[in-house]
């Protein structure tokens, strides 16, 4: 008896839910971007990624936060805070975070200042400045993107695309650079320039330290420096910013 007909409708329904809400919330917060006033914009987007997150995950009862790396030292679960879990968490994260910054920043930096090819001579941004901005980047940026397209997005895809491979210790998936070319049409849509494409490959970063501690928390603040020394060289070397 010769086997029946794969259904590959059926195959590919689980990522089609997780795949529009992504384009859709794109489409959202690129709207966003040009409705709101400049000064209001970051948190307005950012609003919406943690509301749209919380509608997808947050909201049901259960293991979500979990299962979806969003937990963040048991901050976004439905049980008593233990200290000594998010201090734990939270030490782990920065040290995975720290480690690849001193991996791939000055890597970074070389391929930043090859692109660009600044004009200006350097002249150091004040650094106090730019880590005084540390804690927006954090909850204002970070946090809403890397909940929305590494908490929910990269891990509704993983369920959809179960097939992995092993990448410098972490199992990844289609779900990886899917995600990722999500996030980065996202900021070509909200500022209509093609080098905006290029967080593409960050965005890879993020979801490998996604896949490979379980949560976001790394992925965030490695984002949020990635950030800050981008904005570092930019007025270092007078562009503005």
């Amino acid at each position: 008896m010769s086997a029946p007909p794969r259904d590959d409708t059926k195959a590919a329904s689980p990522a089609l839910v997780p795949l529009g809400a992504g384009l859709g919330t794109t489409l959202v917060v690129t709207a966003l971007s040009y409705a709101l006033p400049p000064d209001y914009q970051a948190t307005g987007i950012g609003l919406t990624f943690l509301a749209v997150t919380y509608f997808l995950v947050l909201r049901h009862d259960g293991d979500g936060a979990v299962r979806h790396g969003i937990a963040l030292g048991g901050l976004f679960e439905r049980t008593p805070l233990s200290v000594r879990r998010m201090l734990r968490d939270a030490g782990v994260a920065t040290l995975w975070a720290l480690g690849l910054a001193l991996l791939i920043f000055p890597a970074f930096t070389w391929g930043w200042l090859a692109f660009w090819r600044p004009e200006a001579g350097f002249r150091a941004a004040s650094w106090l400045a730019i880590a005084s901005r540390l804690p927006g980047e954090l909850l204002v940026i970070a946090l809403p993107e890397e909940a929305f397209y590494r908490g929910y997005l990269q891990s509704a895809l993983d369920d959809a695309f179960p097939r992995r491979v092993r990448v410098l210790g972490a199992d990844v998936g289609a779900a990886l650079p899917v995600t990722s070319a999500i996030f980065a049409a996202g900021h070509l849509f909200t500022e209509l320039d093609p080098n905006r494409l290029a967080v593409f490959f960050p965005g890879l970063l993020f979801g490998w330290l996604r896949a490979k501690t379980g949560g976001i928390g790394a992925g965030m603040l490695f984002h949020a420096l990635s950030n800050l020394l981008t904005l570092f060289l930019a007025q270092s070397y007078g562009f503005s910013t």
